[in-house]
């Protein structure tokens, strides 16, 4: 441990406690069997060469595994970016997804560097919630097409009107059907399988499916569409000068910044929860972006998928009960010997086994049992998710996940703009109006209904001296409003302390006459 670098000797230090080099190892392998099936699966319903997936989830166990930032999480391809993928690879081909890949990965290192890592945790959980929602639609829509063995429609409306036409078309085709059932049984196992006893259980769920269907299929000798194997090194493409060229069109611009922001707020999101399983260091958020920027760079030089930190390997890697980043080293480890060595093992997979994987993965990512407390609790909150989900299958991920900012920004300067409007009447006849809380532009119409409906014919005083904030819109009108509202003949209506917009500073007491 003495030739290891400083940033280093830290993280590995507990290695000479005993028995922790042991569980380390033996989580890797946990690990690993874990995502195995789910690289491949990725990589498969993205569009491209299934060994792709693997060489991501190499480049995020041993590359990244060795990078400060999180020292738990375990990184690789996700189901989230799948459906950002098609589509960026039917849009642009697979030449471009490298150069895309890269300069998301360039762009996560700029944004650690500069330290906004911290920012990415203030995006509003009801938008990534509902961005992963509509994720999980997608991702179930366009696969169940796949486990029929069917082509898939582009858009995602077009995909819920072909359901019931693909459930024709399967249940009068004998092949279809079958792969149907391959894929059907697959989700089974899936969902029966953390009722099954611990011993059962040791092998992990996503493998047992694959494995069990895989076999099922081969003992039966079924006709089903298996996964294409190229070879690793066939696989690998890495972008040319002409893809490199093509990062500066707008609609690519556009790809790479969704990449950045979704694969960015699932990572640190995932560390968050992450922190809350184990006892071990925190996160450092900023330094986990670097990390991941790193890791994006180096498979968009391979030509490989987007990576984030996953949440379903990270768990697995804790409950593992490992300690240090040893175990997801090693995890990519034997990714990387897997490979080299059996990659003809890949070509025995069926594609229904793996596309029921991800229908149950997308299924996960929809928030089934949150959206019911969250709807009765914070409605807006709910909306937010709902519209967010809608729009990414009605429309892209990036638009979609624009509209949820944009809401959840609208959302939060509305909740914060309470204003409270006091009227009473004094026993000289006067009128004092009293605001309390945050008047802003948002809440004009309802502050305006009550003063129009004073009396012209009274004495009026506007009390803003309980005003926390005033913006320059609200300000501009009842400076308007005062000037105007009285009847000639009747004393002007009083400004009483009006703070200065957006500085709560005061002013003096105003009073300004008006005569229609």
């Amino acid at each position: 441990m003495r030739t290891l670098p400083p940033h280093l000797r830290a993280p590995f230090s507990a290695l000479r406690e005993p028995g922790v080099a042991r569980q380390d190892v033996l989580a890797s392998l946990v690990v690993f069997l874990v995502a195995l099936p789910l690289c491949v699966g990725v990589a498969v319903a993205s569009g491209v060469p299934a060994e792709l997936g693997l060489v991501t989830g190499i480049v995020g166990g041993i590359v990244v595994g060795f990078l400060p930032g999180s020292s738990l999480q375990v990184s690789g391809p996700a189901a989230g970016l799948t459906v950002l993928v098609f589509e960026a690879v039917r849009e642009y081909g697979l030449g471009m997804l490298g150069a895309i890949v890269l300069l998301t990965g360039v762009l996560q290192v700029v944004l650690g560097l500069l330290r906004c890592g911290r920012w990415f945790r203030a995006i509003s959980v009801s938008v990534v919630q509902g961005m992963l929602a509509g994720i999980g639609l997608v991702l179930i829509l366009g696969q169940l097409y796949t486990m029929a063995g069917a082509a898939q429609p582009r858009s995602g409306t077009d995909k819920i009107a072909g359901l019931p036409g693909l459930l024709a078309d399967t249940l009068g085709d004998s092949a279809a059907l079958t792969a149907a059932a391959v894929g059907l049984g697959t989700i089974a196992v899936l969902v029966l399988w953390p009722k099954l006893p611990a011993a059962v259980r040791l092998v992990p769920a996503p493998l047992a499916a694959v494995a069990l269907a895989t076999a099922v299929c081969a003992g039966l000798g079924l006709d089903v569409a298996n996964v294409t194997v190229r070879g690793l090194f066939d696989a690998i493409q890495p972008p040319g000068l002409g893809d490199l060229a093509d990062l500066g069109g707008v609609a690519v611009l556009g790809t790479v910044l969704a990449f950045t922001l979704i694969a960015s707020a699932e990572s640190l999101f995932s560390a968050a929860a992450v922190d809350r399983m184990h006892d071990g260091p925190r996160t450092q958020y900023d330094k986990e972006l670097v990390a991941q920027g790193v890791g994006n760079t180096v498979c968009g030089v391979l030509g490989a998928l987007p990576m984030t930190a996953v949440i379903v390997r990270s768990s697995a890697n804790v409950q593992a009960g490992a300690r240090t980043r040893l175990s997801r080293i090693l995890h990519g480890a034997w990714l990387l010997l897997f490979a080299v060595l059996l990659p003809a093992a890949l070509g025995i997979i069926p594609l229904a086994a793996l596309a029921g994987v991800l229908v149950h993965a997308g299924c996960k990512l929809i928030p089934v049992k949150e959206i019911v407390p969250l709807a009765r609790a914070h409605r807006g909150e709910a909306f937010v998710l709902a519209t967010t989900a809608i729009a990414i299958v009605v429309t892209n991920m990036f638009e979609g996940v624009v509209l949820g900012l944009v809401l959840a920004v609208v959302k939060s300067a509305w909740d914060t703009s309470h204003v409270q409007v006091d009227v009473r009447e004094l026993t000289d006849g006067r009128f004092v109006v009293t605001l309390t809380g945050n008047a802003t532009f948002l809440r004009l119409p309802r502050i305006l209904e009550t003063l129009e409906a004073m009396p012209k014919d009274r004495p009026i005083e506007l009390d803003l001296t309980a005003v926390r904030h005033l913006d320059h819109a609200c300000r501009t009108t009842l400076e308007n409003w005062a000037l105007r509202h009285n009847d000639s003949g009747t004393e002007a209506v009083r400004l009483k302390t009006l703070p200065v917009a957006g500085t709560g500073a005061e002013e003096p007491a105003t009073a300004r006459a008006a005569r229609h």
